[in-house]
């Protein structure tokens, strides 16, 4: 199993969440996060005057998926969060040792 974190833009998780139930992923936990890459931020303007935004918001999106899923899964997700501008957001894949449901004590694939 893995472990998918998307961090992403807000106005593209509605496309992101469709793309995911397309291919049987409907389930996924959210976080607002907010965060900066190599840009460190843009610039905007408020009444006249231009200041800078360092920390930008964004969402993070975990799915766990069995591993013949995996590829399927970031695919939607990139496809789908794309905009081609600065700060489209990144994907990090790691291992998962071990899943357990709560409610049944199922365990590894069953628990998702």
């Amino acid at each position: 199993m893995k472990r998918i974190e998307a961090i992403i833009r807000k106005e593209r998780l509605d496309d992101v969440r469709s793309a995911l139930e397309e291919v049987n992923y409907p389930g996924m936990t959210l976080v607002s996060v907010k965060g900066h890459g190599r840009q460190k931020g843009i610039k905007e303007q408020f009444r006249g005057r231009e200041y800078e935004v360092e920390l930008l918001p964004k969402v993070e999106v975990m799915i766990v998926a069995e591993d013949d899923s995996v590829d399927e899964v970031v695919q939607a997700i990139v496809e789908n969060a794309r905009t081609d501008e600065v700060g489209d957001g990144k994907v990090f894949i790691s291992e998962v040792e071990r899943a357990i449901r709560i409610r049944t004590g199922e365990e590894e694939e069953k628990a998702l």
